[in-house]
């Protein structure tokens, strides 16, 4: 005979075990992100392998080809960034002289404005200054972890993906003999829908990237901001992350035109530019091209950034949306789960009509 447990038992069991799944999602992080990574791409280039055995080319010798295609992708977009980022660094202590001054020339608008003595804004400014230096060990230290991590995952991944494009036949057949023969044609289709979702809403991320980054360019060269091509580019891969990502994004080139720029109207024109860029982006870009292959309601997409945000970093940022479309796909085949999967989407329900209303219009 089952035990039945009262409903505090039942919540309190609910949430120790969100707790454990939660702490082991953020301890193993840097083995599940980028598992996850490795599966997204494996899904991706899928196709790709399956193009070149439908030439006849041995399997493994496929997939191969299909990771040196993509590590060459990869590498491009690579040499790009160091290339501009060499000659960003070329400049920088100019512009960081450029950015003194500007501070300096604030500071003495602010003391007579404020009636402030210039000595006090001048010592809040060096003890700013002496408190980032004092965290920067810890920043540094910070970021070789980080750039360890990086390398590491350069070599991980592509592992991760080999083996999962290798051994694909294998892990389908174990998820559909996991579940059991009756639920083997539902098993099959929830796979399949998975993988078009995540092919379509990456390829239609990219097209969106590629349009976002030439209009950001056309704006920004239009502007004569420096570096336009690489702002750009970085301001369409932000852009990736929702509603976060585009205000990083415009934040760059304002800085950029504040301190390379005589006129201080140019940073209000750059963002001026990018609300123009996001208005096209949010009402005919994402509409046609994303949001049609994803369907989650605003909310959940915010809550679902800031949550991966919290729990993997910048990487849980750009995961955010599809996993929880996967999420959402997986509830709507499952009869228990439908109306979680109800809400996470973007359908509303039809208003009930007030009959008072109703009879005073007539």
């Amino acid at each position: 005979m089952p035990i039945k447990l009262p409903f505090y038992a039942k919540a309190s069991l609910l949430l120790v075990g969100l707790y454990a799944l939660f702490s082991i999602l953020y301890i193993a992080q840097g083995l599940i992100v980028p598992f996850i990574f490795a599966v997204i791409l494996s899904i991706v280039l899928h196709p790709v392998v399956n193009f070149f055995v439908g030439l006849r080319i041995n399997r493994i010798l496929s997939i191969v080809i299909t990771l040196i295609l993509a590590f060459l992708l990869v590498a491009a977009l690579g040499g790009f960034f160091i290339s501009q980022g060499t000659r960003f660094s070329e400049s920088f202590p100019l512009l960081m002289d450029k950015l003194t001054e500007i501070i300096n020339e604030t500071t003495t608008w602010a003391s007579k404005y404020f009636n402030i003595s210039p000595q006090k804004i001048i010592a809040w400014v060096a003890q700013t200054k002496g408190d980032l230096i004092d965290s920067s060990g810890a920043t540094i230290g910070k970021t070789i972890i980080t750039v360890g991590n990086t390398v590491v995952l350069l070599f991980l991944i592509p592992v991760y993906v080999f083996m999962l494009l290798y051994f694909h036949p294998l892990i389908l057949e174990f998820l559909r003999r996991i579940f059991g023969k009756s639920n083997r044609t539902e098993v099959s289709q929830i796979i399949s829908n998975i993988k078009s979702l995540i092919q379509q809403y990456l390829i239609g991320l990219m097209a969106e990237a590629g349009i976002i980054a030439a209009l950001y360019i056309t704006g920004l060269l239009l502007l004569g901001i420096e570096y336009a091509v690489l702002l750009a580019v970085i301001g369409a891969l932000l852009n990736m992350i929702p509603y976060i990502g585009a205000i990083i994004a415009a934040v760059l080139p304002m800085i950029m035109a504040i301190v390379s720029k005589p006129n201080p109207w140019s940073a209000l024109l750059v963002l001026a530019i990018y609300i123009f860029i996001q208005f096209i982006d949010n009402n005919i870009l994402v509409p046609r091209i994303v949001a049609s292959k994803v369907k989650i309601n605003a909310l959940v997409s915010i809550i679902a950034v800031l949550a991966y945000g919290a729990l993997w970093g910048i990487p849980g940022m750009f995961l955010s949306i599809p996993l929880t479309a996967i999420f959402k796909l997986i509830f709507d085949r499952i009869d228990s789960l439908k109306p979680w999967g109800y809400l996470l989407g973007d359908t509303l329900p039809e208003l009930p009509v007030n009959k008072t209303n109703q009879q005073n219009n007539n």
